[in-house]
């Protein structure tokens, strides 16, 4: 396998995860077309953020991520900035995976149960505290998610695609395209959802790496992935739209496995389960070192506030996949954002014109956020 080749699976695979599942929901509240031009839009401003982190990346010095960016090009106090950012962010991630986690897990034994003459559904906190204390055991005795498991799970992602278009073609109607659930408290209800779902910042560095002596492929293979990801993703929204219609929930494989059949959601639910604790293993590594190396808190204490915050959250009330999904997106997008446009004008002081308006796009984002959120 080309390096190239490697290089854009693995970032695809690291793009496309749980926020899939989020996506025809979306669609379904605001309307088909409304959901399109967000889509189409941010996905053009996040590929206009990614190749202006590629130059940066290609103008820093190896083995830094974001905060190491920014700490290079701005200072500490921005070093500063962009671990707060992480931090909340990978809070509200692993909240997220908890979130949708516990319903994946209810949803694939479910039938068993009912065998049994029980109802999984009614035990989805129950499940989530399994999926959780599976998770928090590996973050503790520190086993890594590689690259592989990544690339598996997306080959796996193909396959549930491939299966649901089987099941799925003779359920699917082109009206159900066309319905609109929502009114206008959900105008802004589609940025930050798709922002999550489209969001890869982290891995760029990565990828940079990866390609070794060919630095030079990294914008195509930016390019080239984004691609990939949007023909997935419009996929699996006009797919699950046109199959459930206003039926469709927010995590889209109960709605769909209601309508297709168990055949269907099976896999839907094993492919859900993989993506998100894969990343929950990750994403809790990664912040339990952030606690421990960066900000010199002891091993035991890193665990804990990393294991044990999101699950405080998720019994405190805090467990609406779609609110958080979009609050982390947008904010997530709005800080990291302005700290890539600040560490560009740095670098390229003279390509500056289009800064300030992005810069105020992403603040727009972040208030419509907040208050979709509040709402």
């Amino acid at each position: 396998m080309s390096k190239e080749i490697y290089a854009i699976s693995t970032l695809v695979a690291t793009i496309v995860g749980v926020g899939i599942f989020s996506l025809p929901y979306v669609a379904a509240r605001v309307g088909l077309p409304a959901m399109l031009l967000y889509f189409f839009a941010l996905s053009a401003l996040l590929l206009l953020f990614y190749l202006i982190l590629a130059e940066i990346s290609l103008a820093t010095p190896d083995y830094k991520r974001l905060p190491g960016f920014a700490e290079y090009h701005l200072g500490p106090a921005a070093k500063n900035i962009a671990l707060g950012a992480m931090v909340l962010s990978s809070f509200g991630s692993i909240l997220a995976y908890l979130i949708i986690g516990g319903d994946f897990l209810a949803g694939l034994l479910d039938p068993f149960f009912r065998s049994a003459g029980l109802d999984a559904s009614n035990s989805v906190p129950f499940f989530t505290f399994v999926y959780w204390a599976l998770g928090a055991a590996m973050i503790f005795l520190g086993i890594k998610t590689v690259a592989k498991t990544s690339f598996w799970a997306l080959i796996l992602l193909f396959a549930v695609l491939g299966m649901l278009l089987f099941y799925g073609l003779p359920f699917w109607r082109p009206e159900n395209l066309m319905v609109k659930t929502g009114g206008l408290q959900d105008i802004f209800l589609p940025y930050g959802a798709i922002v999550f779902s489209l969001w890869g910042a982290d891995m760029i560095p990565e990828i940079e790496e990866m390609l070794g002596k060919k630095k030079f492929l990294l914008k195509k293979v930016i390019f080239k992935t984004l691609l990939i990801v949007l023909a997935i993703y419009l996929f699996f929204i006009f797919l699950s739209l046109g199959v459930a219609g206003a039926e469709i929930n927010s995590s889209a494989i109960a709605s769909l496995g209601a309508i297709v059949g168990p055949q269907a959601s099976i896999f839907g639910y094993i492919f859900g389960l993989l993506a998100s604790f894969t990343s929950f293993i990750a994403t809790g590594l990664t912040l339990k070192k952030i606690f421990h190396y960066d900000m010199k808190i002891s091993k035991v204490a890193s665990f804990g506030l990393t294991c044990f915050v999101p699950l405080i959250m998720f019994f405190a009330g805090f467990n609406n996949f779609l609110a958080v999904v979009s609050l982390i997106g947008g904010v997530m997008l709005g800080v990291n954002g302005i700290l890539i446009l600040a560490m560009y004008r740095k670098i390229k002081p003279g390509n500056n014109f289009l800064l300030l308006p992005l810069a105020l796009v992403l603040l727009a984002g972040v208030a419509g956020e907040v208050i979709q959120f509040i709402n």
